[in-house]
Order: structure tokens, then sequence, then C-alpha cells
């Protein structure tokens, strides 16, 4: 049987692999087992591998394989050009010929920079300013739907009130000498003399000052910051169980040793996600992955502004300026069922969602035809994919991409097979 690009409908694809020096290494990681699979690629034993990317962005573009000699080795882009009508038409009226969503799978092994996707209005400046910096003039709101246990940090933890246990500002401060004698008793009053009728101008204004300051404070003092708190937990722990995010800190300091991440992460929600548990990101949101496999969607941009636990380029100005400064914990997706195998996650974005797809062996599911493109990724296990009369092979690692309008019929042969579809968002269509 034939494998799934023959059939002119769909294209098969070689994906992008980025090696950041925050993945998994080696045959650990999934990403590079997917790399393996996909492209025939040799996995090398101490090489981490970060993120395979599926998509038409110029920094890590999927290109066409196995196809006619006309396309073979032609990026999905430049083929998309040609073929503008593949998105489909409400698709081209509202991005032009862009696949507006880039879909990616991570393989996390240490914590990733505490940073900001800018909306759209920013990123376009920040691309204008510095274009080296910012490659693209997109905004970047991402899904993260959990593989394997994930971890990660997002969004401001609460003033005071509605707040989860151990995870309220005031007590951070209170428990946290070392953030007051960074950002000053001033700012750190602030935020202890805010009541519960204040509104929430007062409130963010507070937060601002707070995060500001302690993100602008000097190496120097960073780092003697952190020797304290690092020796305050190791005396304690030896009189009481230390919290989770003590024990989180202490990590993230073995991982970026003297870095304001360390600190910082302790003003931010500590998320632990199951498998089959999403979280998504909005614009100008400060968020950090800890570890774990996911996959992750978005729109189609690479613009970062970071700010802590990294080695990389960091824009504390601009990341403090751009913040929204809302608390709270984040929303988390268990997804909604479509069928008996198939999980649809939806958040508040026009350009994607994710549907995840487990098939019991000798099992199959429809993907009904929708008005947008979408691009599957054959997980794991093997089985067909049906379009009429036509039928392929897909097998683990396989990278597709299905044009508008294309039902879609997936079977599972020799075991269970898990596949992943990312597409424009459906509500996009229905007008919601």
């Amino acid at each position: 049987m034939a494998k799934a690009n023959v059939d002119h409908k769909l294209k098969r694809l070689r994906a992008w692999v980025q090696n950041y020096e925050w993945g998994r290494s080696g045959a650990e990681a999934e990403v590079a087992r997917l790399m393996a699979l996909n492209s025939g690629a040799e996995i090398e034993p101490n090489k981490p591998y970060a993120e395979l990317w599926m998509g038409t962005h110029e920094s890590g573009p999927s290109i066409l394989v196995d196809d006619d000699e006309q396309n073979v080795g032609l990026e999905l882009k430049e083929w998309i050009d040609q073929n503008p009508n593949v998105l489909g038409v409400q698709v081209l009226e509202k991005w032009g010929s862009h696949l507006p969503f880039l879909l990616k799978v991570l393989s996390v092994g240490k914590a990733l920079s505490i940073q900001a996707h800018p909306d759209k209005e920013l990123a376009k400046e920040l691309h204008k300013m510095k274009p080296n910096v910012y490659k693209d003039d997109n905004h970047k709101p991402e899904m993260a739907l959990a593989i394997t246990p994930f971890t990660a940090l997002s969004a401001f933890i609460s003033l005071q009130w509605k707040c989860r246990e151990n995870e309220e500002l005031k007590q951070v401060l209170e428990d946290t000498p070392e953030i007051v004698e960074l950002v000053g008793v001033s700012s750190a009053k602030q935020v202890m003399d805010i009541e519960e009728l204040d509104g929430a101008d007062k409130v963010k204004s507070a937060l601002r000052s707070v995060f500001t300051q302690l993100m602008s404070a000097s190496k120097e003092m960073t780092t003697k910051a952190i020797s304290k708190l690092k020796s305050r937990l190791v005396l304690e722990s030896e009189l009481r169980s230390l919290r989770e995010k003590e024990e989180l800190v202490l990590e993230l300091e073995k991982q970026y040793p003297g870095d304001i991440g360390v600190l910082s992460a302790l003003l931010l929600n500590y998320v632990k996600l199951k498998a089959g548990e999403a979280l998504y990101v909005a614009a100008n949101e400060p968020h950090a992955y800890l570890s774990g496999d996911c996959i992750e969607c978005m729109a189609t941009s690479d613009n970062v502004v970071r700010a802590g636990l990294t080695p990389k380029h960091r824009d504390v100005q601009t990341l403090c300026s751009m913040l929204s400064y809302n608390q709270g914990y984040p929303e988390i997706l268990s997804g909604l069922p479509l069928n008996p195998y198939i999980t649809r996650y939806l958040p508040p974005f026009d350009e994607f969602e994710v549907d995840c797809c487990i098939l019991p062996k000798g099992s199959s599911a429809v993907f009904p035809a929708v008005p947008g493109p979408s691009i599957f990724l054959a997980f794991a296990g093997e089985g067909t994919l049906k379009i009429g009369s036509w039928e392929g092979l897909v097998t683990e690692g396989d990278v597709i991409f299905e044009p508008a309008n294309t039902e879609i019929t997936v079977t599972a042969t020799a075991c269970e097979l898990q596949i992943y579809r990312a597409g424009i968002n459906s509500r996009f269509f229905h007008g919601l």
C-alpha cells in the first residue's frame, strides 16, 4: 500500500529540528525519536533535541518529500504560495497565502526562559527595530498539550484573594526577604498595603513596580540575594519539609546559578499538567516551560521577549512594560471529546486548535472535511489514511499536510495509533 502523499491532496513533510540547549539529550527526547522516524537522521546521544517544527516559519520550514519531481525538496510555504487554494477561501481572506499556525513537539530537559510573546502591534514595532532578534511581525499565542507529566510557570500569582494555597503575593513577600531586599521596601509596601476593595489598576501598578524592580536588579545584588535564599532554604529543609515552589527554586538555581529568574519564579503560578491536559498562553503573559514533553501549537511566529532563566538575549525593559499583569491561576483545558477516539483542544485564538486521536487496533475515526488546512503528526503506531477510494499507509513519525475541504478516515492496523492534528480554530469558521 502507498504512503500517504501518493494522493495528490496530501503532502508528506520532513519536519525541522531545533537543538536548543534546554532540550532533552539523545534518545530520551521524544523530539529525537520522531526526528529519526520522520527523516531517517541518526540520533546523537549527547546532543539536545528541543523542538520539532511542522509548518512554514522561515526559521524551521517543513519540506515536501517523496513527491513528484517538480515538488520534491520544495518548502511547504513555497508549495502553498503556488497552490493557495489548499488553504480554503476563508483562510485566504483572513491570512492571505500564509499557514496561520505552527505545530511543534517539545522535549524539555531544563527550564526555558521566563518570557512573554508580544501582541500584533508590539510585534510589528519590535521586528522593525530589531529584526535580528524579533524575526517576524506576528503575535504568538500558544498552547502546550502534555504528552508526559509537564511542568510550567504561567501568569502571576494572585495578590491575596481567591488564591491557591501558599501561592499569594503578599505571603511570598513576607516569606522571602531576599525579594524585598532587591525590590526595595517602598515597592514591597505598595503590595502589602493593598486592600480587597482596591481597584484592579492599583493592584496591577503595585505588581508592575515589584516585578520591574526585581527584574532590573544588578547582577551583583541578584547573585548575593540568591545565595542567601539558597542557604536559608537548605537550613530550613533540615527543620521542615520545603514547599513545592521552594524545591523548584533550588532546582532552578542549579540550572541557572545567579539568574534573576530563580527569584521571579516565586511570583508566577507553578503549573503541573498530566498527560492529556493543556495550558494556553495569550500575548503579554509571563511563562516558562520547565520539564516534560508536549505537543505545542501557536500562531506562526518565533517572537520571544526574554528576561530570566536564559543565556540568550534579554530585553528586560520591553518585557516589564509589555506585560498585562493579570493575576490568577491559568485555565487548564482537558479537551472536548468529539467521539470515543478524538479529543479537541480549543484555545481562545483564531489561528489554531489541536485534536488528539487515539485509536485501538482495528478501530477507525473520521476527520470531517473542514474549510481550512490541517497538519497531522503520527505520534505512535501505524495504520491507514483513506480519502474516497484512495488508501495509504501512515506510520509513527509521519507528518502530513492536508488541504482544506478534505475528509480523512484513519484506521489503526497492527497496533494502537496515536495521531495529533493541528488546524484553524473551528470557532473561526462559525463566526464565534
